[in-house]
């Protein structure tokens, strides 16, 4: 699978709220951004643990829309981001995020969300 299959896949099982799918692409030890409560996570546990709470109280769906080239051999990824109330299910936004994903042998190592790129 190439590195844009994957990150495919993992948006999919995002999406699709498949948790272990979607940690099955990224490395025992991916260093994950908690865009959501702020700082970093670090390993699957914790990024499973930082999206189940999450999804209690937003319900976002990212939708992959440009795959680019970004520094130091990392792929920039464009999405659509619409986030929900998790129990209204009303809109409280909708935008364009960038996603920068460093990738190894075919897994997930880092996810960074870059401010004002």
């Amino acid at each position: 699978m190439s590195d844009v299959e994957v990150l495919c896949a993992a948006y999919e099982a995002f999406n699709a709220r498949d948790v272990d799918s979607a940690l099955a692409l990224m490395h025992p030890d991916v260093d994950w951004p908690n865009a959501w409560e702020g700082g970093r996570v670090t390993g699957r546990d914790a990024v499973a643990a930082y999206w189940r709470r999450q999804f209690e109280q937003i319900s976002s769906t990212v939708t992959p829309e440009r795959f680019d080239p970004g520094p130091e051999g990392t792929i920039d990824v464009t999405v659509h981001q619409v986030i929900r109330d998790a129990r209204s299910g009303e809109a409280q936004s909708s935008t364009h995020v960038l996603h920068r994903w460093r990738l190894e042998d075919g897994l997930a190592v880092r996810m960074d969300v870059p401010e004002g790129e």
